[in-house]
């Protein structure tokens, strides 16, 4: 069934502010959730911290109070909206629990993306990404089996696998060469504007996760951990910003944020297992309706476009959380040893890739190498979830 939102009305703006009582949500049970509940939790909470930061800026960059005043508005709902939905975690799991399946959004969540995105260019960019996730899933879940003793699988619940990926080491490159091509805005794909945005918003949000929680920790590999990959997480959002066409007006980047907030509420809407959370996919896209329109108000008034002629006339099949391993195994495959160089990509390790390994490792092994280290003298053994048979990359394979 199509489902245009332009031709939708929501809840209207003034109705939309909810008391203590209303924004007091009951969070998941993790021990019985649908790990891809918890998933489409944390996509919607760096959705919604995105629409927030991106308001915040616009608003900077106004001289119009009345457009201030505006966006005041429709941002102190979203404020409340991200609050219900992160909110809908569990305060029981712990901070490396929560690693561990922002991770496995990461992972299932870019690959699906690659998996749909209609643009070859886009689609190596977000095929190369998920590698590096997909390795820190690994990296996190033999840390958790270290500090906490108890073994991922009980999060991701054997839906994902956990296995090296492209080694994390690998990952730190030289700043310019983590800055991708834009897609054309006046040519591309919409689905490719909702694909990027949602991937780079998922992306900011794990790096403001890590760059808050890493110290909270008290080991030390612990803290060395969230801080190498907190690092590279701001590299991939580099990576994934820059593919955004920056001749985008404000107006437009508005209108494409609440039309991608409205495809993902009914994305997620359509498929939730859990009633409580389904009802608030329903309310929230209710009330983005209602953010859309306003937007497009201020598209027609400031830049005298229809938004229309940039949006989706309706919106794509929806955004499906599901089990990606043999498509994650056909890339591990074929694409372990690429990097990047420029806004392409090579196999060879070339002049500026090898002195940022030398400058960032200063001759030492990283922390997500000594993680493994640490955990093969614990248990004698590497921490892993190999579901379907062993790692199609025979170097990758347990010795």
């Amino acid at each position: 069934m199509t489902f245009n939102p332009l031709e939708q009305r929501g809840i209207p703006l003034d109705r939309q502010l909810r008391n203590w009582r209303e924004l007091d949500v009951s969070p998941i049970d993790p021990d019985r959730c649908d790990p891809y509940t918890r998933c489409r939790i944390i996509t919607m909470n760096g959705i919604e911290v995105e629409a927030i930061l991106f308001s915040h800026q616009l608003a900077r960059h106004t001289v119009d109070p009345e457009v201030k005043r505006q966006l005041a508005q429709v941002r102190y709902i979203e404020a409340q909206q991200q609050k219900v939905v992160n909110w809908l975690l569990p305060g029981v799991s712990s901070v490396l629990e929560t690693t561990i399946a922002y991770e496995q959004v990461a992972v299932d969540l870019t690959a699906w993306v690659a998996r749909m995105e209609p643009d070859p260019y886009l689609k190596q960019a977000y095929q190369f990404g998920v590698l590096e996730d997909f390795d820190h899933l690994y990296r996190y879940a033999n840390l958790y089996e270290m500090i906490e003793h108890r073994k991922a699988e009980s999060i991701v619940d054997n839906l994902t696998e956990v296995m090296p990926g492209r080694p994390t080491r690998y990952h730190h490159r030289d700043p310019v060469d983590n800055v991708r091509d834009p897609y054309a805005k006046d040519e591309t794909n919409p689905l490719s504007k909702l694909h990027a945005l949602t991937i780079m918003s998922a992306e900011q949000q794990t790096m403001n996760f890590y760059m808050n929680t890493g110290p909270t920790y008290m080991e030390p590999i612990a803290r060395q951990l969230y801080q190498e990959i907190g690092l590279i997480e701001e590299e991939h959002v580099t990576h994934y910003e820059s593919l955004v066409d920056p001749g985008e007006t404000w107006w437009e980047q508005l209108v494409n944020h609440e039309y991608n907030e409205c495809y993902l509420y009914h994305s997620f809407m359509e498929q939730e297992s859990d009633p409580k959370v389904r009802a608030v996919w329903e309310l929230h896209l209710n009330m983005e309706l209602e953010h859309l329109h306003a937007a497009c108000d201020l598209m027609r008034r400031h830049d005298g476009r229809d938004p229309a002629s940039v949006l989706a006339p309706e919106l794509p099949n929806v955004l499906t959380f599901e089990p990606n391993k043999q498509y994650i195994r056909e890339l591990l495959d074929t694409q372990m040893d690429l990097t990047t160089l420029g806004t392409g990509y090579v196999r060879e390790a070339h002049e500026r890739f090898e002195k940022m390994q030398e400058r960032i490792h200063g001759g030492e092994a990283p922390p997500s190498d000594r993680v493994m280290t640490e955990h093969d003298e614990m248990f004698g053994r590497e921490y892993r979830v190999q579901t379907e048979g062993e790692h199609p990359d025979p170097a990758q394979r347990e010795k």
